[in-house]
């Protein structure tokens, strides 16, 4: 059983495997030389010490090299994306085929909305979770309009009971089972920012193809922090950003995933360009479209190599680590951390994220009565960096990369002291 005490923190941190990983990433500092209590990497990681040097050997190549870089550079350009693929693929659960590094999350929805959400005139609704990221119900309300729908007749939200925070599987099973005939699409993220809540993402693929409808996965903010097994669950396809838990920096490139039973089918519809050409002929610019199969088959264009060399140089690190570490030491640092919240004797502040690890990644979204975001501001000047957003949820992610017991342990005793 946990303990609210400082020793038995530093304790679990003296016994963590994973604790030398903290020193590998830059910690925001305060005036006097102290680290942040930084629990926002499901807004923007930290930067890993090592991507400096990653991209300092791009512009050292590209100042070397030139245009020759794209052959002669350490890291050559040209086949650049495909050194982060196998990566990218342990880490939400996928054949090397079914993933690709391209673009930003929005862009690349649009663009497997472009393949994966094909309405007829009976055939359109489309269904995501009432309190999905605004991108993602601002990408599927522009893609019912763009194909001449009313949006509010072909938006679906599944939505909490009432009285509820977290969302009901049976709940979509039986929108599914009313609506399924004029169900498209399914568009779910699949851990929702706002509560922290892990969805079973093969139970919805099972649910939408129970009715012929294409399932889709938003994994913003479950890439890097959950295991999503996205080969096994069946979804149709899923895209994610890399700036959260995958370290890569602000505004980096997303991640796009298609199962392969629909990497080699050619007739899918889709934007084209010369970068999901066959790379065999791609130079040969007279040859007509031939595209290349997997998840490379949605690219459009030249991928920037400096951004690229930020993700690789965090998925080293989880390729040294693996998942699994992370995943056992999430739900360990999680679970400290609620235990400590719950200590607190005040009626002010609740956790609504699942209580079950199993049911979550490693944000807690700790809801405030009243609304009352001064707290989330006294924790700022604190120099506790968490994440507000409205109505009244403070969101805390301690990441297993580089988050301590100790850190857990000091945030509650401010936390304590601000009540």
């Amino acid at each position: 059983m946990y303990k609210p005490t400082l020793n038995y923190a530093q304790q679990l941190d003296k016994e963590d495997n994973l604790a030398h990983l903290r020193a590998q990433f830059h910690i925001p500092k305060d005036a006097e030389g102290n680290d942040w209590l930084y629990f926002t990497g499901n807004s923007l990681g930290l930067q890993p010490k090592q991507t400096q040097q990653y991209i300092q050997q791009e512009l050292d190549d590209w100042a070397k090299y030139g245009v020759e870089g794209h052959f002669e550079a350490r890291n050559p350009w040209m086949p650049y994306h495909e050194f982060l693929t196998n990566s990218m693929a342990k880490i939400v659960g996928a054949k090397p085929l079914e993933v690709v590094v391209m673009n930003t999350l929005t862009t690349n929805l649009h663009l497997l909305m472009v393949s994966f959400y094909q309405p007829t005139k009976t055939k359109y609704k489309i269904v995501i979770e009432s309190d999905a990221f605004p991108s993602d119900r601002y990408a599927v309300q522009s893609q019912l309009k763009f194909h001449g729908f009313d949006t509010e007749k072909g938006l679906v939200e599944w939505k909490p009971r009432e009285g509820e925070e977290l969302l009901r599987i049976e709940d979509l099973e039986k929108i599914v089972d009313e609506q399924g005939d004029e169900i498209a699409l399914l568009l779910i993220g699949g851990v929702n920012y706002y509560t922290g809540q892990y969805l079973d993402i093969k139970r919805i693929a099972e649910i939408g193809h129970a009715k012929n409808c294409m399932v889709g996965i938003d994994l913003a903010h479950g890439a890097g922090n959950i295991s999503p097994e996205l080969h096994d669950s069946g979804v149709d396809f899923a895209a994610w950003c890399t700036y959260k838990y995958l370290n890569s920096g602000p505004g980096s490139l997303a991640g796009l995933f298609v199962h392969e039973k629909h990497g080699h089918n050619k007739e899918l519809p889709r934007f084209a360009g010369w970068w999901n050409h066959n790379k065999e002929t791609r130079f040969n610019m007279r040859q007509p479209f031939d595209v290349m199969p997997g998840a490379e088959g949605w690219q459009l264009s030249n991928p920037p190599i400096l951004s690229m060399a930020a993700i690789r140089a965090s998925l080293d690190m989880f390729e040294e680590v693996g998942m699994g570490a992370l995943r056992a030491k999430s739900e360990k640092l999680t679970g400290y951390f609620e235990y400590l919240i719950n200590q607190i004797d005040t009626d002010r502040i609740k956790i609504i994220t699942p209580s079950n690890p199993k049911e979550r990644g490693c944000q807690l979204s700790i809801q405030v009565r009243n609304a009352d975001k001064s707290l989330h501001k006294k924790l700022t000047e604190n120099n506790i960096i968490t994440d507000w957003r409205e109505p009244d949820v403070i969101r805390c992610a301690p990441v297993p990369m580089y988050n301590s017991f100790e850190d857990v342990y000091r945030m509650v005793e401010i936390l304590k002291t601000l009540l």
